[in-house]
């Protein structure tokens, strides 16, 4: 293994240095490849890892739009296609100021393995744009969005590249996005998924990820013979991932006790029930506003404001049972993993991909802790794009029932293939080198029949 590491490590720094996030998301997945490589030096002569860490094709550029004041503002726009052995590439659109080449590299390579994970033909992609849709108005998103895609048409195709939202990307942008296209090509076609369910869209789209989440975390706990109901539950983060983890916890008869978003985070030790969820629903989605405003609402909450220079997060000292990041990456650092083992958690699965440092990651894989990574969790968001592209092929749209079911059956497979895999070779229990086993193989397989291309 420390073979590979350096190898790889080293053409990276080489190529890339700056470029951590994505370093480090390569390195969590060595240890697993080298077991693979093991048994399949084919895989290591046609150098299988080295091609699948170079993205097949980067696209920059320049985004040019005028604000509300008729002020020209300029932003950078960004495609990572990274891998397209089993289908087209298919990762998310992410506008927030801190967008670079390497978190889009990262998330692109996270894609690679969660796609794969899913069964579903779609390759690995991620993309975005440093553009912040914080304060701006409808019509400053709108002229964001088409002068966005006015760029980056060119590049996609429903059996090329079809995106979706990420952070800061929801309903509305996702509209936009898909009418400049739909104005550019002249043509109706799933080239986004994310669309509103009367336009091209699949039910259940917002809430798949969150869903699909805690239904990973559900046949994680039924292995142990154990269930969700009645364990708190601390969720970070307040977008979508977050809200619907806490709908279907609810609904399963778990207590979430948390949720938070950049300004600081919120502890509710009675439980945030229905009409508490429909407060944040409405106060993040509708409003805008901060977390803050839900302990005005509900006085017997704690609201404790985000500090930067504390070398850990608060919230991870909460006591609960069961912990699901849901806001972005490297949230939880080697201190607050100790501190959630020493608080004796059950489970944590990522809800956010790679919410957890590798350190991190270390200290929960050395405890007993039930540990899932957000390649694995988290993919029911995808799944779901993955049915909605189905969907718009085939031109016959499935309700809500049946999607749901599929999300459940895939959410299972995905846990059961985990499972087995990591029994294969020789870590039982061990949903991570499951995880990345499992999909590096598939991909490899795919790489190694199409040829060096």
């Amino acid at each position: 293994m420390s073979d590979l590491r350096n190898k790889i490590i080293e053409i990276l720094k080489q190529r890339d240095p700056n470029d951590t996030e994505f370093i480090q998301a390569v390195q969590e997945v060595i240890p697993s490849v080298s077991k693979v490589l093991e048994k399949h030096p084919e895989f290591d002569t046609l150098k299988i890892m080295e091609r699948m860490i170079e993205p097949e094709r980067v696209v920059t550029f320049r985004v040019a739009w005028k604000d509300d004041q008729g002020e020209v503002q300029v932003n950078r726009g960004y495609r990572v296609q990274m891998n397209s052995a089993i289908g087209p590439y298919k990762g998310g659109l992410r506008f927030h100021p801190s967008v670079n080449i390497s978190i889009l590299k990262f998330l692109a390579f996270e894609q690679i393995f969660k796609n794969a994970l899913t069964n579903l033909p779609m390759g690995g992609g991620k993309g975005g744009s440093d553009f912040d849709p914080k304060g701006k108005s409808d019509n400053e998103i709108m002229r964001f969005c088409f002068a966005f895609m006015q760029e980056l048409f060119r590049h996609l195709g429903d059996f090329t590249d079809v995106p979706a939202g990420d952070i800061g990307v929801g309903s509305r942008e996702i509209g936009y996005l898909f009418g400049m296209y739909k104005k550019l090509q002249n043509k109706f076609t799933g080239i986004i998924t994310g669309k509103g369910e009367d336009w091209g869209g699949s039910v259940i789209r917002p809430e798949a990820t969150g869903y699909g989440l805690i239904y990973f975390a559900s046949n994680m706990l039924e292995v142990k013979d154990d269930s969700i109901k009645d364990k708190k539950c601390l969720v970070s983060g307040a977008g979508n991932v977050a809200q619907f983890a806490i709908e279907k916890i609810i609904a399963l008869g778990g207590i979430p006790i948390s949720i938070s978003d950049s300004s600081g985070y919120i502890i509710d030790k009675d439980g945030i029930d229905t009409a508490k969820l429909d407060f944040i629903k409405k106060l993040k989605n509708e409003k805008r506003g901060r977390i803050k405003e839900y302990a005005d609402k509900y006085p017997e909450s704690e609201y404790h404001e985000t500090k930067k220079d504390q070398d850990f997060n608060p919230l991870w000292k909460v006591k609960a049972s069961c912990v699901f990041p849901c806001a972005t990456q490297n949230e939880i650092n080697e201190q607050d993993a100790k501190n959630l083992v020493s608080n004796e958690i059950i489970l944590l699965a990522e809800g956010a991909n790679m919410p957890c440092s590798t350190k991190a990651i270390e200290i929960l894989q050395d405890s007993k802790v039930l540990y899932a990574p957000g390649k694995s969790s988290n993919a029911g968001g995808v799944a779901v794009s993955g049915l909605e592209m189905s969907q718009n092929r085939q031109g016959v749209y499935m309700d809500r029932d049946e999607v749901d079911q599929q999300l459940k059956n895939i959410m299972k497979d995905i846990h059961d293939e985990c499972l087995k895999t990591a029994e294969a070779y020789g870590v039982p229990g061990n949903y991570l080198e499951g995880a990345n086993i499992f999909a590096f193989s598939k991909v490899a397989r795919a790489m190694q029949a199409q040829g060096v291309v």
